[in-house]
């Protein structure tokens, strides 16, 4: 045994099923982005000296802060870079929160946080959102924390906390304010971004895997007091982005004309897609994201586990969570309005299927 004994009896994160490559299927369960990234991207890949490769990358990304802080009017000091959001996360936990500390967060939530919390023996304190998933900020309030975290838009609920309550609560908390923007760019209420340079303690994480279309290349980024980004530069591997990625990254980023079409396409279908699933029984709330988190038709005698794996026999991937108060529901993915017309095809053959046809029992 050489792990330490915390790490040995942890559970792992558990991401959503990755078929190889070369497999024929319609992907729905890991909240990707459904459309190619931007000519750019292919355009910057094309005219990179690989030659490049044998020296380091910009220590700090500092051509990606640069390129965000335009974007964003904000002082480059106040953006972080990661290798993913991903790591970010672990980073928050390495520089801000003592181990035996104790982080309020909404249940249910990314799940990503519960797992950096368990490797840096950090305490989860979660505090459940109401019948309707919304979350309580009083609660998160009441309880005694070095930090409070909002996925917002939430995942996997799709629900979304007005900037006004997060500046309110940036307020009245003496803690660490943890806000992950990672499906903000959905939305149709404005980002909390505002609130840099006001709100000395509100961290603020992005990333660009979902409305970008790059989860392939790992890079994320954050806003803050120019203190807490000090600290995260402290923290972190000392080349952490490497050269393709920054390159990608920022041709991705100046290309605002690609990245507002392919993000108004997916909110047209989640509309149009939330319709029709609504039509076929199933209850579906509003979403603020890229994916819908849904309940089985009543009467249908479907649980959620059972039409996972129906469709997953057909190649169709979408995903199931086995916890407490998601256990009936599926969430699924926006995809193109092909795969989305595939899948409705499939689900109204299921619903509308023999009595005396097997459906996978899912036990």
């Amino acid at each position: 045994m050489y792990a330490k004994a915390h790490i040995h009896s942890m559970a792992p994160y558990i991401p959503g099923f990755q078929p190889e490559a070369e497999q024929q299927v319609i992907k729905l369960n890991s909240n990707e982005n459904p459309y190619p990234p931007s000519p750019g991207v292919r355009k910057a890949l094309a005219g990179f000296d690989y030659a490049l490769l044998r020296r380091y990358p910009n220590a700090t990304a500092e051509p990606v802060r640069e390129v965000l802080a335009e974007i964003y009017g904000v002082n480059r000091n106040q953006v972080f870079c990661g290798n993913g959001s991903d790591e970010i996360i672990s980073l928050l936990f390495k520089a801000f929160l003592e181990e035996g500390s104790t982080i309020a967060l909404p249940y249910p939530t990314y799940s990503l946080y519960r797992t950096a919390a368990d490797i840096h023996r950090v305490h989860c304190e979660f505090v459940p959102t109401r019948d309707d998933f919304s979350i309580d900020t009083e609660a998160l309030l009441a309880v005694p924390s070095q930090a409070i975290i909002l996925v917002n838009p939430n995942a996997p609920t799709g629900l979304l906390v007005s900037v006004d309550v997060i500046e309110e609560l940036a307020g009245r908390y003496k803690g660490l304010l943890i806000v992950d923007e990672a499906y903000i760019d959905f939305a149709e209420e404005a980002s909390a971004l505002r609130l840099i340079g006001s709100c000395p303690n509100l961290l603020i994480l992005r990333t660009l895997s979902k409305s970008y279309s790059l989860c392939g290349i790992r890079f994320g980024y954050a806003f803050a007091d120019e203190a807490l980004i000090e600290a995260l530069d402290k923290c972190k591997d000392s080349y952490n982005v490497s050269m393709l990625t920054q390159t990608i990254a920022a041709a991705a980023l100046r290309d605002r004309s690609y990245f507002d079409e392919t993000v108004g396409r997916i909110r047209t279908s989640r509309g149009s897609l939330g319709g029709s699933l609504r039509s076929l029984g199933f209850a579906v709330p509003d979403s603020e994201t890229n994916f819908l988190l849904c309940t089985p038709p009543a009467g249908s005698g479907l649980s959620a586990r059972r039409i996972t794996e129906w469709l997953a026999e057909r190649y169709v991937y979408i995903r199931h969570f086995d916890s407490p108060l998601l256990e009936d529901k599926i969430r699924i993915s926006i995809g193109t309005e092909e795969e989305n017309s595939k899948l409705l095809t499939l689900l109204e053959a299921l619903l509308n299927r023999p009595e005396d046809e097997t459906v996978p029992s899912g036990d």
